[in-house]
């Protein structure tokens, strides 16, 4: 893993990036099958793998892990840092700071005394600036971007602000896999003994993207394919993720007999299905299925349902208006989106949103606890902390019957049972559900069918996620590497070369 990657410079992604000049690689045919390289870019994390025919290895893409949170950090200076080192920056120059919003000066004006001078003309006062929106955070050092992955279906080709200069997402993108990429060549080079870099690899996407336009899977794979290019993959091909998962799964169980196979890839950010018929050493894809579900939307929800209403939403206040009291319920519903989204959720810290909150707090009812908690959370930029917890307790209750939420930052301990939590995320659990049926009407079979579950992917792990599978497919299912399986596979596709190669248009 290369330990100099927030040296980078985010301008040098940026250079050319606009004029979509890079040919889109074809796959070689030089050294067929000598080692197979696959590259899993996830909406929350990511991993890679090697495949040398026999044996996958896995990629340490961190110091004490191998898998990565896709995310990217850029600093004042447009330098770059990646993975947990970028989460890491972003909360330490960010916990505890109040923002700073400037006014964007548009121009100068000059104003009038009302009087007249000795020639004839309006006397002006002094020069006063013009002022636009409030919207420069003069003290932000830097910029955190996360589930960059789940915007690459946007036709409209978005561009990422980044202080005073729009990006687009593939100069996002690129200083991850350039750390991946450094990360593949250092093993290959220190653990396997070879020396000749490699260019080559098969990348993972979702078997739908998220958006609505009917073209989103083909303008997210064309930007994916860009920023694998400058990442110095020049030979690229592409597997479905779920499709991916069952390929490792085949490789380690081999067997003889013909069997009919449901794959489950239920990670952080989307829901992917497919049904394979394997005959022996070979396998028919039968259907694929994607949903954008995943552990970021039950966290979201668990924030929601269990911590909102300790921090004041459904509660109400007084105010005095211009000749008489008003009471209304407090307008909770403005706070919620950049608390749920802790990466932008040190904008709270400014006085539109604080002020408010004083206000109530001073009433000193039941209530002005929950709001000095928002107004701590808020001040302290304790989102993230929020958020872990919330990861914690989702995975604590995976293992036991009952866990605790405990913050003392906020003086929040709660004890959640295993029965609450399923209950809180059951909407998600019925689109689950709904995920399966569907991919079988779309395979045309029944799940009588089925002779064997592949379960993987984080999300998977779910108590209730494992119980709906095994009440439908009883005595049929298998967890599979969660969060590695994805990678092995397209390692393997690599390397049997089972990936669709993309033509530039």
């Amino acid at each position: 893993m290369s330990s100099s990657n927030h040296q980078l410079s985010l301008l040098d992604f940026e250079i050319n990036t606009g004029k979509s000049e890079q040919k889109t690689p074809k796959q070689s045919s030089s050294e067929p099958g000598r080692i197979g390289i696959g590259v899993d870019y996830g909406t929350s994390n990511s991993a890679a793998a090697v495949f040398d025919g026999e044996n996958i290895h896995l990629i340490q893409l961190e110091k004490y892990s191998k898998v990565m949170p896709s995310a990217t950090y850029i600093n004042r200076e447009f330098k770059i840092n990646t993975g947990q080192s970028a989460i890491n920056q972003y909360i330490e120059g960010n916990t505890g700071r109040t923002i700073e919003l400037s006014a964007e000066i548009l121009g100068e004006g000059r104003t009038t005394t009302g009087q007249v001078g000795d020639k004839g003309l309006p006397e002006e006062a002094g020069t006063q600036k013009i002022y636009g929106q409030s919207f420069v955070d003069a003290g932000q050092q830097g910029r955190l971007f996360l589930g960059i992955k789940r915007l690459l279906g946007n036709t409209q080709a978005p561009r990422l602000m980044v202080f005073d200069r729009p990006f687009r997402l593939v100069a996002l993108i690129t200083p991850l896999l350039l750390r991946i990429k450094s990360s593949v060549d250092e093993y290959l080079s220190n653990q396997l003994n070879i020396t000749e870099t490699k260019h080559h690899a098969c990348i993972g996407h979702p078997v739908n993207f998220e958006g609505k336009a009917a073209n989103r899977n083909a303008t997210a794979l064309n930007m994916l394919s860009e920023a694998y290019g400058y990442a110095d993959f020049k030979t690229q091909s592409y597997y479905p993720e779920p499709i991916a998962a069952s390929l490792s799964y085949l490789h380690e169980n081999p067997i003889s007999t013909d069997q009919t196979l449901l794959a489950v890839d239920f990670g952080g950010g989307t829901l992917d299905l497919c049904v394979i018929q394997r005959r022996q050493k070979e396998f028919t894809v039968i259907a694929t299925h994607g949903v954008a579900l995943g552990g970021d939307h039950i966290d979201q929800i668990l924030f929601r349902k269990l911590l909102f209403p300790l921090l004041g939403k459904g509660e109400r206040w007084r105010r005095a208006g211009e000749d008489r009291e008003i009471e209304t319920a407090f307008p909770f519903e403005e706070y919620e989106e950049l608390l749920l989204n802790w990466a932008v959720s040190y904008m709270l810290n400014q006085n539109k949103y604080t002020t408010p909150l004083m206000q109530r707090i001073k009433l000193g009812d039941e209530a002005a606890v929950k709001f000095e908690r928002l107004y701590d959370l808020i001040k302290n930029n304790h989102s993230y902390l929020v958020c872990q917890s919330i990861k914690e307790l989702k995975a604590e209750l995976s293992e036991h019957e009952q866990a605790r939420l405990d913050i003392p930052e906020l003086d929040i301990d709660l004890i959640v049972t295993r029965e609450q939590f399923e209950l809180l995320i059951d909407e998600a659990l019925q689109k689950f559900k709904k995920s399966i049926t569907d991919v079988l009407a779309l395979a045309k079979l029944g799940s009588e069918d089925i002779q064997l579950v592949i379960r993987t992917g984080g999300s998977s792990l779910i108590p209730a996620v494992k119980r709906i599978l095994e009440a439908q497919f009883p005595d049929k299912v298998i967890e599979h590497d969660p969060f590695t399986s994805v990678a092995a596979g397209l390692a393997i596709a690599d390397y049997k070369k089972l990936g669709a190669s993309r033509e530039k248009s």
